[in-house]
C-alpha cells in the first residue's frame, strides 16, 4: 500500500515556502505522491504551475492532480501542459481529472457547466490524440513535447456520479476517492462499478483506486478538518459530518482498511500548511 501527500484546501499568495518544504520533505519518503488540489473560484495556487514548479524539485514523488476541473481549460492546451509537467518530471504525473460540480467555477473561467459531461468526454479523447502524436488537420505539426509516458500521462477519474464511474473503463486507468472512502460499504459498492466499467469496454489488467483524504493530527484536529471542509465545500453538513483522519488510529485504520479493499494508495492531505502536521502525519503511518 503506498502513502501519498497533499496540499491543504487554501494556498494563498505568500504559501510557496510551505509547499516547497512539504514536497522537498515528502520526496525524501516515506511518501510515494504529491497531490495538488484545484478550485477556480478559490483561495489556491492553479494546481498545473503548482505542479510544474514542484516538478523541479523533486526526483521520486508521483505528481498528482487530485481532482483538476478539466472542462474549465482548453483541451489543447492542458495536454500540452501536461506533457511539459511529464517532461519536467520525467514521466512523474498523474492526471486526476473531474467535471466539477461548483457553477462558480466555470462562471469565473468562464466555461460551460450545464453540458460539461460530454465536454470532458470530448476533452478526453483530444487530448489523447495530441499525446499519440497525431497531426491535426490544418495544422503544421504535432503538438509537443511527447510524453515521456507512452500515451500520455496516467488519468484517474473522480466524481461519484454513476456517469463519472462509468467512464473510467473507456478512458481511464483508474478512479480517485474523495471524503466518502472511510465507508468500507460504499468502497466495495464503488468498486463494484468501477469492475463493470472496466470489464464493459475489455481492459485488461485492473484499476488503479487512488484514496484522497483530508486529516489533521493534535490539538483541535477534528475542529480543523471540519472547518475546512466547511470553508471548501460551502458548509455542506453532510461532508462535515462524516468520520475523518484525525487521529493516529484512524490513519493507520484507513491504510489497513484500503489495503484489504484492494486500493492501491492513500494520500492524506493535512487541512493546514504546518510542516509539523506532516510529521505527525509520519510518525502516525510509521
Amino acid at each position: 500500500m503506498k502513502v501519498g501527500v497533499g496540499l491543504p484546501y487554501r494556498m494563498p499568495t505568500d504559501s510557496w515556502g510551505y509547499i516547497s518544504e512539504l514536497a522537498r520533505r515528502a520526496d525524501e519518503g516515506p511518501y510515494s505522491s504529491f497531490a495538488a488540489l484545484d478550485r477556480l473560484a478559490y483561495d489556491n495556487f492553479e494546481a498545473m504551475a503548482e505542479l510544474a514548479a514542484v516538478a523541479a524539485i523533486t526526483k521520486r514523488l508521483r505528481l498528482v492532480t487530485g481532482i483538476l476541473l478539466a472542462p474549465l481549460r482548453n483541451a489543447g492546451v492542458l495536454a500540452k501542459q501536461a506533457a511539459t509537467i511529464d517532461a519536467i518530471s520525467n514521466g512523474r504525473l498523474t492526471l486526476g481529472l473531474a467535471v466539477g460540480g461548483r457553477e462558480d467555477d466555470a462562471i469565473v473561467a468562464p466555461a460551460q457547466f450545464r453540458n460539461r459531461g460530454r465536454l470532458f468526454e470530448e476533452q478526453l479523447v483530444h487530448m489523447k490524440r495530441i499525446w499519440a502524436g497525431e497531426v491535426f488537420e490544418g495544422a503544421q505539426h504535432p503538438v509537443g513535447p511527447a510524453p515521456v509516458q507512452p500515451g500520455g500521462p496516467e488519468i484517474l477519474i473522480g466524481g461519484t456520479h454513476p456517469r463519472a464511474i462509468a467512464r473510467i473503463g473507456k478512458f481511464a486507468s483508474g478512479y480517485v476517492m474523495g471524503t466518502r472512502s472511510l465507508e468500507a460499504e460504499w468502497v466495495r459498492n464503488t468498486m463494484a462499478q468501477i469492475d463493470e466499467s472496466w470489464v464493459e469496454h475489455e481492459r485488461e489488467g485492473k484499476p488503479r483506486i487512488v484514496v484522497t483524504l483530508p486529516c489533521a493530527l493534535g490539538p483541535g484536529a477534528d475542529d480543523a478538518v471540519a472547518a475546512a471542509l466547511g470553508h471548501y465545500y460551502g458548509g455542506d453538513p453532510s461532508r462535515q459530518a462524516r468520520l475523518q483522519p484525525t487521529t493516529p488510529e484512524v490513519i493507520r485504520n484507513t491504510i489497513a482498511m484500503h489495503e484489504e479493499l484492494g486500493s492501491d494508495e492513500v494520500i492524506f492531505r493535512p487541512v493546514t500548511p504546518d510542516l509539523e502536521q506532516l510529521e505527525r502525519l509520519t510518525d502516525a503511518i510509521g
